[in-house]
């Protein structure tokens, strides 16, 4: 697997300089929805794709029905969906309420066949549509975080 990133200039306003800098941002080839899943997972596991549909929606229906009561869900090696929330912080304990809750979530933490595969990951740089750098397999001894080669322009 290779994950693929662009170079971006952002804008940083936690200083007072508004200094501009360069950071990799992820790209992904696009969007794979619901009923090409059902099908792919139809070809690769031998199920009816109705069948596969059906257990998926199923699946869906008991996350949020367990993550809804508050519990976090396990799935094995796939990973964990827990529900969470951000929140404002305040000097005084007393002022701590919901309205100082700004976003509802749903956490995936992911398992051990996700973490495995994102340490193994290689680093490919594209500029468009066009790799420009070959992906390099990530040193876990070095941080893991590959070739991301610094120099903006190429």
């Amino acid at each position: 697997m290779s994950l693929r990133y662009v170079v971006k200039k952002r804008v940083f306003g936690f200083d007072k300089t508004k200094a501009e800098k360069f950071v990799a941002e992820s790209r992904t080839l696009g969007l794979i929805d619901f009923k090409e899943l059902c099908e792919e997972v139809t070809k690769v596991g031998l199920v009816p794709s109705g069948a596969v549909k059906f257990v998926l929606d199923a699946l869906i229906d008991t996350l949020k029905l367990n993550i809804n009561k508050g519990f976090s869900v396990q799935l094995g090696d796939f990973g964990c969906f827990r529900p969470g929330i951000n929140a404002k912080s305040q000097d005084k304990l007393e002022d701590v309420t919901t309205s100082t809750i700004r976003r509802r979530k749903i956490i995936f933490s992911p398992g051990t066949v996700f973490q495995d595969m994102l340490r193994n990951a290689s680093l490919t740089r594209m500029v468009g549509e066009v790799a420009v750098s070959g992906g390099t397999t990530p040193d876990p001894d070095e941080g893991g975080e590959g070739d991301l080669n610094d120099n903006p322009l190429g």
